[in-house]
């Protein structure tokens, strides 16, 4: 299993960018299409403490389920918006890139670089 994992969204140019930057490196990484399959809540919250993160800082504002299901609403708890991610994983934003150095935003790709082993 590679110790470097790509949360993936093929059809998303710079989740594609990412993954060739990661390929020109040397590093194949595990590849896992988050939108069939999405982090659980239990790996979304590493995800997030890797990255430093709170939950609407990961998350695709624009897209229509953040305003259907009014995330933007100041009361909602980390728990439920981390829920919203999993049922919902369109709302995540792409590509993460996880290492044992920590895990980065592929926006711009090159972000990828820091965390690299």
């Amino acid at each position: 299993m590679s110790e470097v994992t790509i949360y993936h969204n093929p059809r998303c140019s710079k989740s594609r960018q990412t993954l060739a930057l990661l390929r020109e490196r040397g590093v194949e990484p595990r590849i896992v299409e988050y939108l069939r399959t999405p982090p659980d809540e239990t790996e979304l919250e590493r995800i997030l403490d890797l990255l430093g993160m709170e939950p609407r800082q990961l998350m695709r504002r624009k897209e229509a389920p953040y305003r259907e299901l009014g995330l933007d609403d100041p009361g909602l708890d980390r728990r439920t918006l981390i829920r919203a991610m999993v049922e919902h994983p369109i709302l995540i934003e792409r590509p993460i890139v996880v290492t044992p150095r920590g895990a980065a935003i592929g926006r711009p790709p090159e972000a990828v670089l820091a965390v690299l082993p």
